[in-house]
């Protein structure tokens, strides 16, 4: 167990910077998630924790030691890749007792902790089989034994489930939980799927192009994003956006030509930002569809595109009159229909305000 401090890192391919500026501190046993699109830098961010990539600038430190230069077999990691890693031609027990084997840990120890670690992960009786006489989901639990086997002061994840289905990720997504608190080891997980970043780590990490979008846990995330690709990355169906601008009267959405009624202390905050340009962010269950607008004017009219029937809730595509679609997700059974004419009314107390030209969130403005 360690705590992991990256202070200032960055790494270039060339003329690419992949990693900008990027500083973290672990709490000791702490989850950690990486998320973020394709080529954010997760990837490269992990592979430079665990000493596969030499970084351009900054420092790594375990338990406030400088290892940035140290080989990955001296910083004491254990990493589990996205194709799982292992050598088809070794039966299980092989496969997790390979590296205990090139360190020659001696064979009893060898086989006291092969079969403990394969009785916490309930694969006791695959001992004797092969890589390919196993499913998905035992291969996963297979990769995740030769980790943990090792004792590791770190533990570092790749997308180690985006090769299985969907049900099987769930399962594994709780068994993975389960076996980090269990072993209190400091853990990083990279992923580019924001529910699982949100179901599973004490904090998250989101980034794009290199940097460091925000950091926090999973509800800071969800309800106090800091900026624009925070508030549409995080949370599925996306937070809807819409261009806006502060006026006398209000908030104008200026592609819909339609003024939202805010109080009079929302209008004065709203003087003192730097620019009026705004953008409005409304998550689609804070949306009402109804036949009537809302009594306080947050209201817009709506088309509707799509319904689509998710069992207990119901996720509809709209069209605002700016030719701009909204998502709302909407509980029990609606009836709607594709070219029903609807107004979409907002909950004011949920609508979050970004800065138009920076994207930064503007916290702490009520609009009632």
């Amino acid at each position: 167990m360690a705590t992991v401090e990256l202070d200032r890192v960055w790494k270039h391919y060339g003329t690419v910077a992949a990693v900008q500026d990027f500083s973290l501190v672990t709490a000791d046993g702490e989850f950690i998630v990486l998320v973020g699109p394709s080529g954010c830098g997760k990837t490269s961010t992990m592979r430079m924790i665990a000493g596969l990539e030499t970084l351009s600038q900054g420092q790594i430190r375990f338990d406030g030691v400088d290892v940035s230069d140290r080989l990955p077999r001296d910083r004491d990691v254990a990493m589990v890749f996205q194709n799982y890693a292992l050598f088809p031609h070794l039966d299980v027990f092989s496969n997790i007792a390979f590296g205990m084997r090139l360190r020659k840990v001696p064979k009893s120890e060898i086989e006291e902790r092969v079969k403990r670690v394969v009785q916490t992960l309930g694969i006791e009786a695959l001992l004797n089989r092969k890589p390919k006489e196993l499913s998905g989901g035992q291969r996963q639990r297979v990769a995740l034994g030769r980790a943990i086997v090792r004792e590791p002061r770190v533990f570092l994840m790749d997308e180690p489930l985006s090769n299985l289905d969907a049900g099987l990720r769930m399962e594994m997504r709780a068994e993975i939980i389960k076996l980090q608190r269990r072993l209190a080891v400091t853990t990083f997980f990279v992923t580019h799927d924001q529910v699982e970043a949100l179901s599973m780590g004490h904090r998250v990490v989101v980034m794009q192009h290199g940097l460091i979008q925000q950091v926090g846990t999973p509800t800071e995330l969800y309800e106090q994003p800091a900026n624009c690709f925070v508030a549409g990355f995080i949370g599925s169906p996306s937070m809807n956006l819409l261009a806006g601008r502060a006026s006398g009267e209000g908030i104008l959405l200026t592609g819909e030509n339609t003024t939202l009624p805010v109080s009079e202390s929302a209008r004065r905050a709203l003087a003192k930002v730097g620019s009026p340009e705004l953008r409005l962010g409304i998550r689609p269950e804070h949306i009402t569809l109804s036949d009537r607008p809302a009594s306080d004017g947050a209201s817009l009219p709506a088309t509707i595109e799509m319904v689509e029937p998710l069992g207990y809730t119901m996720l509809i595509h709209a069209r605002l009159a700016s030719d701009h679609r909204i998502n709302v997700l909407m509980n029990g059974h609606v009836r709607l229909a594709m070219g029903d004419s609807v107004y979409a009314n907002f909950a004011s107390d949920h609508i979050y305000l970004f800065d138009g030209r920076s994207e930064q969130a503007l916290h702490g403005i009520s609009l009632r």
